[in-house]
């Protein structure tokens, strides 16, 4: 497991944007980023799972966070424009960005692979970062020090049958990754872009992929959180470009 020992004031006074904030990792990393100071901007397609994640947040006492509902798959480059004027104009930068959202998909030969579930995941697991960076970089460039997160996966880095698009998918959220790292690597050297992969862990997504795995054996999204504060924190300033792995 990634070793990493976050102070309780790592987040303090800090603005992150979480997709995918309603379920699993996602929900779990916007809770966490809460606990250690952070205000969270909540994002994701299913309007009651975030209420319920607000809900949770500030029963806890932790700064207010914020709701974006948004569909990846159907959300157009407006869209996430005006988002970013949003978040600009009421918080006035952004100090991080996680990008948990991803569709799983089908586990099939290619030659069996349906085009329109493909289009699909592409649209969620690859355009919709791009255009959510895209959207929001000049408002990370507010900030003294800012993290992208992009999540990734052991089949995106190494590819393995049958696993499709999301494979795909990963692997281009790897080169994105690594190409926005190098671009942000200016003379202000104040965004870092990092990729992590969380691993075996037990979310509902793991068990729709391997059912017939016994999800105990798999740590919990909270067990992992270690690498998510490390990138998130300003411990990792000058960390930019690396594939990370949540544990170990």
């Amino acid at each position: 497991m990634f070793e990493y020992q976050a102070p309780s004031d790592l987040l303090k006074d800090r603005i992150i944007l979480v997709t995918g904030a309603g379920d699993g990792i996602g929900r779990c990393a916007a809770k966490t980023y809460a606990a250690h100071g952070a205000t969270v901007i909540l994002l994701g397609r299913t309007l009651s799972k975030l209420e319920s994640v607000y809900d949770e947040i500030e029963a806890a006492g932790h700064p207010q966070p914020a709701i974006v509902p948004m569909n990846l798959e159907g959300a157009a480059v407006k869209d996430y424009e005006e988002m970013a004027m949003t978040i600009e104009e009421s918080f006035g930068r952004v100090d991080g960005v996680l990008h948990n959202a991803a569709l799983l998909g089908q586990r099939t030969p290619i030659e069996l692979y349906d085009p329109e579930t493909w289009d699909q995941l592409m649209r969620v697991n690859v355009t919709a970062p791009f255009l959510l960076c895209r959207a929001l970089i000049p408002a990370m460039r507010n900030s003294e020090d800012a993290s992208i997160i992009f999540m990734s996966s052991s089949v995106g880095r190494k590819a393995k049958a049958y696993w499709g698009a999301y494979a795909v998918s990963k692997f281009a959220l790897e080169g994105l990754s690594q190409l926005l790292a190098d671009e942000l690597d200016d003379e202000r050297h104040n965004i870092r872009v990092n990729s992590l992969n969380p691993g075996a862990t037990r979310t509902n997504m793991r068990a729709h992929a391997y059912p017939a795995e016994n999800p105990v054996n798999n740590p919990t999204p909270a067990e992992i959180m270690p690498a998510f504060l490390y990138l998130m924190g300003r411990d990792s300033h000058g960390v930019t470009g690396q594939q990370i792995n949540a544990q170990g």
